[in-house]
């Protein structure tokens, strides 16, 4: 596995993780907020995730030691407890993410025409089970393995998304004639930052970038590069889908919003004759755009995982820390967790909990580099604006799930406590032992 990736393939690995489920299922939460200014709810988002992509980059430039999230806890906090309760927080994020990845592909793999059932089974199980799999394997196969499937699942994944959006602003105007709608009058409001807030998580991606340094071939450079070069593309990509689809399905986003894309897909190439062949071709994209995302989030939990293994921050029995590339373990390991939850059923609240795990993160390490503004080489604004933007997402993010979705609001409530209370158990367990040796202690010389 000591192959290396060159600036393409760490795009394509960050748009891979930001594309891959956000285009298909964010969209349809976001529009039903504030539909025709959908668009601006990804601006926004795309534009916090950018000044905490700079902050990302300036603490690993300032650092003595690279890998992200946890080593920058480690080094700017020196907490270490903490550091551990963040690894744990994004490790059960990245999981919760690829379920929900490998769940929407068996989706829009049944649409296009595999049975409901086999054998008396329900396929849909199966089919993300299999994806998972199948993911693992060529993870197992090394970095330039991995890297080429990536390249290619990206590259299919854009180029379709990119012309659904000129083939639609094609259909808008000139063939239909339609006047195309912008929501302008929306953006002053409310709701496009509730938007923004839910569609954050859809651009998550690029700080796995941060996990791979080891693979990536001159990471002081290539890493800035890709993470400036992805974060843009993938808004553009949003901003253009979410224009064409608003426009062209409002009905079907409203309804139906999980097939909305497809649906406008087929609405554009009719007048054509290819209204069948429209829908298909989209739902081939959906198919690349969730395996990209689970091939790259796997990628790059893996070599994640394996840096909290180094800091002693998951027990050894996940992996060897010592291994060349990801540990082929720990890759196997966080495969099976991820097929188990995707063949669960439905996974909103982890995904959910997923989604203000990356936010509060995300905040959190702008705060941090905010913090070392005091270096030449950090701006104050672009962490402050991380920050703010971020952590000010999160109680948007809670009150729209309280107030539409009471019963998953608990649900990602429940679950937050439980991460908790499990990561100050085993982080602390040294004191809680030594505490409680000295509670019986106590306890016994009164008796």
């Amino acid at each position: 596995m000591g192959e290396q990736l060159g600036l393409g393939s760490a795009v394509s690995m960050a748009l891979g993780g930001m594309i891959g489920g956000g285009i298909y299922a964010v969209l349809g939460v976001v529009a039903q907020i504030t539909m025709y200014a959908t668009w601006f709810g990804f601006v926004a988002a795309g534009f916090v995730a950018a000044c905490a992509g700079y902050s990302y980059n300036k603490l690993n430039h300032l650092g003595d030691q690279r890998g992200g999230s946890v080593t920058f806890v480690q080094e700017f906090v020196e907490n270490g407890t903490l550091a551990g309760m963040v690894g744990w927080t994004l490790l059960f994020g990245y999981v919760g993410s690829m379920a929900m990845y490998a769940f929407a592909f068996a989706e829009f793999a049944i649409g296009l025409g595999l049975p409901q059932q086999l054998f008396g089974l329900p396929i849909r199980p199966l089919v993300s089970v299999g994806a998972v799999g199948l993911f693992v394997a060529l993870n197992l196969l090394g970095a330039h393995t991995t890297g080429a499937v990536e390249n290619a699942l990206v590259g299919g994944k854009v180029a379709i998304l990119v012309a659904f959006g000129v083939l639609g602003f094609v259909y808008l105007v000139p063939v239909s004639g339609r006047t195309v709608r912008f929501g302008l009058g929306a953006i002053s409001g409310f709701s496009p930052l509730v938007a923004a807030a839910i569609s954050f998580v859809a651009f998550q991606g690029w700080q796995l970038l941060f996990y791979d340094q080891e693979s990536i071939s001159d990471p002081d450079t290539t890493l800035p590069r890709a993470v400036y070069i992805a974060i843009p593309v993938a808004v553009a990509i949003y901003v253009l889908v979410a224009i064409v689809t608003v426009n062209i399905a409002p009905d079907a986003l409203t309804k139906h919003p999980h097939v909305a894309l497809k649906t406008a897909g087929r609405t554009m190439t009719s007048p054509w004759g290819l209204g069948a062949a429209g829908a298909l071709v989209v739902s081939v994209s959906a198919i690349f755009s969730t395996g990209s995302a689970i091939n790259a989030t796997l990628f790059s939990s893996g070599h994640f995982a394996k840096g909290m293994l180094e800091g002693d921050l998951l027990p050894d029995q996940i992996g060897d820390g010592d291994a060349d590339g990801a540990p082929p373990r720990t890759i196997l390991i966080i495969g099976v967790v991820t097929a188990a939850l995707s063949a669960i059923g439905s996974l909103g609240a982890i995904t959910s909990f997923a989604s203000l795990a990356f936010i509060v993160v995300f905040g959190s390490m702008s705060y941090v580099a905010f913090r070392h503004r005091d270096h030449d080489a950090v701006h104050p604004v672009p962490p402050l604006v991380g920050a703010l933007g971020a952590l000010g997402f999160a109680p948007l993010m809670l009150w729209n799930l309280a107030n539409r979705e009471p019963g998953t609001f608990g649900m990602v409530v429940v679950i937050t406590v439980t991460t908790i209370l499990v990561e100050l158990l085993y982080f602390e367990r040294d004191a809680i032992e030594s505490n409680l040796e000295e509670f019986a202690e106590d306890a016994a010389a009164h008796l």
